[in-house]
């Protein structure tokens, strides 16, 4: 079976081998090749190509390399690859720049002899040069003719070797962009010191924004004057267009996806899927390294497991627009399970989801959740779902199947409080009270890996919702809801860890009390009333009727003149205990 390399787990590798080109870099390359070989020039001359980080710059660099390494030997130029970021904070790239030329060339037999010797001489005079960078050539000039003579006749001793050598060299630089500035300034004096070198070609590949902000100094001369005192020609590499990033990112699926069962891949909804959603979202080359190289790391965790279309249309919204995908990992039992909001209560979570995102984003996401959740398309169209097709799901492991839906969920971490989005999603159900308790039922069946539940982490959140977050007219469903499925939420009662832990009764009992501040004495009487005399959620009433005690008790122990700050008063507190007593006595006369 093929296992993922270190040099799989980016697509910023780059590549080597034309015929491999999926870009249409390699044409550009082989003429750019033909042109260092044939052109004439009377001394050192610098070609730069310019890109964005992940614009393939250093596969366009390995291919013009390819097509001068395929030249007739006569033809064939020295070839001095050089990669400054390699060595950057360790040494003097001056001297090693100038090591590395030594190095190639005493390989060469073409080479004229005692020429390593020179040039070993003539770097360490340029490492000397002084600051600052602008004024290399003076410098150069004055340390060179007026300060010291035999290093002068040094200079012009290397450059009439350079000349008398037959074969072009060409110096490869790759990686400029990613240098300190330090490090770029360096560079770039070496190539102002050696320009006038006979024979001598630079070929450089970097992000021109990036180093025209690193080397730019009002005090002297702008970035884009220092560039164009040092490079004598220039190309920008183009954007690939979509067909040629399709082509790319479809490669490197299948060098993921290649031993997935082939009867899993659909390739009308593959199509659909792609198309109509993903295809938004890849740009760049940039899109398809971050993209790869998150489904690199999340598809072995799951593999067998997922259906494949599934799991690429969700790990797109993982990467591209993580707000949703973090909705559809907190709300499976609104797009799977068998909570059914009505057509206008999703449409109005569904809009509210889809809102917060930009608006060339915002079809292509829904038309995502349309595809991987029918459930979405049979409300909006008015269509049935069957059991038959859940069981169809299950057996295609997708994402649509409640039991299957997890596990595309796995390397995801668990939220450890609701965000403000599952906050309105849940109480978008509130108008339903039935659909509201169901949901209320599953989360808390939802067990998180610290122990709790997504009931409690809601509970927590709600708490510390604002007025304006909840309507007033929602507060009396929310609290009799919260008393009719306390023992539901008790029976999955989180394990208090130390003497100052809370358990889920206290949790659910200050909601409540939270809750009921927000509306008038007379509104809190009166809803705790009809929810004691429904008999249920004896604990919590107990509990409930237990704290508006003690705030009596504290009350009348400091005189205090602020009832207004009671939950309830004296005579309304006096009565909701004698209906728990009569509730209780007819509880425990049953049992």
């Amino acid at each position: 079976m093929a296992q993922t390399t270190i040099n799989d787990i980016s697509v910023d590798s780059s590549l080597v081998d034309p015929e491999k080109d999926l870009l249409g870099h390699a044409n550009f390359a082989k003429y750019l090749a033909d042109s260092i070989c044939k052109m004439t020039f009377p001394e050192g001359f610098v070609i730069a190509v310019y890109g964005s980080w992940n614009s393939g710059k250093s596969t366009l660099l390995n291919f013009v390399v390819h097509y001068l390494q395929q030249k007739p030997d006569e033809e064939q130029p020295i070839i001095v690859p050089f990669n400054p970021w390699l060595l950057s904070g360790h040494q003097n790239i001056t001297r090693r720049f100038f090591e590395q030329l030594q190095n190639v060339l005493s390989q060469q037999s073409s080479v004229p002899k005692g020429l390593k010797e020179r040039l070993a001489d003539f770097a360490a005079i340029i490492s000397d040069i002084p600051l600052p960078y602008a004024q290399t050539g003076k410098a150069l000039a004055a340390l060179l003719d007026e300060k010291d003579k035999e290093a002068a006749q040094l200079k012009e001793e290397v450059e009439d070797t350079l000349v008398q050598q037959q074969r072009r060299i060409v110096v490869t630089i790759d990686d400029i962009d990613r240098l300190p500035a330090e490090d770029i300034k360096q560079l770039f004096r070496i190539f102002k010191a050696m320009r006038n070198f006979t024979n001598v070609v630079y070929l450089l590949v970097f992000d021109k924004q990036v180093v025209m902000k690193t080397i730019a100094d009002p005090k002297e001369i702008s970035g884009e004057e220092y560039l164009e005192k040092i490079i004598q020609v220039s190309f920008e590499l183009p954007v690939p267009d979509k067909i040629s990033l399709r082509r790319l990112l479809f490669e490197k699926l299948d060098n993921i996806f290649t031993e997935s069962p082939k009867p899993e891949i659909n390739q009308t909804r593959w199509g659909e899927i792609y198309f109509q959603g993903i295809d938004r979202f890849i740009n760049s080359v940039r899109d398809i390294t971050r993209f790869v190289n998150t489904l690199t790391v999340t598809y072995p965790a799951v593999k067998d497991e997922v259906n494949p279309v599934d799991f690429i249309a969700i790990e797109s919204l993982r990467v591209f627009s993580p707000n949703i995908y973090s909705i559809i990992h907190q709300n499976p039992h609104i797009l799977v399970g068998e909570v059914n909001p009505s057509i206008e209560e999703l449409n109005s979570l569904l809009n509210t989801w889809i809102a917060q995102l930009p608006v060339e984003d915002k079809q292509p996401v829904k038309n995502l959740l349309m595809h991987l959740f029918p459930k979405l398309k049979s409300v909006f169209y008015n269509t049935c779902l069957h059991k038959k097709q859940e069981l169809e799901w299950r057996k295609q492991l997708r994402v649509c199947s409640l039991e299957i839906f997890p596990i595309y969920f796995r390397l995801s971490l668990s939220a450890v409080e609701s965000s403000n989005s599952q906050i309105k999603t849940i109480l978008g159900l509130v108008a339903d009270v039935d659909k509201f308790r169901t949901h209320l039922i599953e989360l808390a069946k939802q067990k998180l890996p610290n122990g709790t539940t997504q009931a409690r982490v809601f509970l927590e959140q709600l708490e510390n919702c604002t007025e304006e977050e909840i309507p007033v007219n929602y507060i009396p469903l929310i609290v009799e809801t919260l008393f009719d499925v306390s023992e539901q939420l008790l029976s999955q009662d989180y394990k208090a860890k130390g003497i100052l832990d809370f358990g889920n009764e206290v949790i659910i009992s200050r909601c409540i009390s939270q809750l009921l501040c927000q509306i008038d004495e007379i509104s809190r009487f009166e809803l705790l009333k009809k929810i004691i005399l429904q008999g249920k959620a004896l604990p919590i009433i107990n509990h409930e009727i237990a704290i508006l005690k003690e705030q009596q008790s504290q009350y009348d122990a400091e005189k205090s003149n602020y009832e207004e700050g009671l939950l309830v008063n004296a005579q309304h507190l006096k009565e909701l205990e004698e209906i728990t007593t009569r509730i209780q006595v007819k509880s425990d006369t049953i049992c």
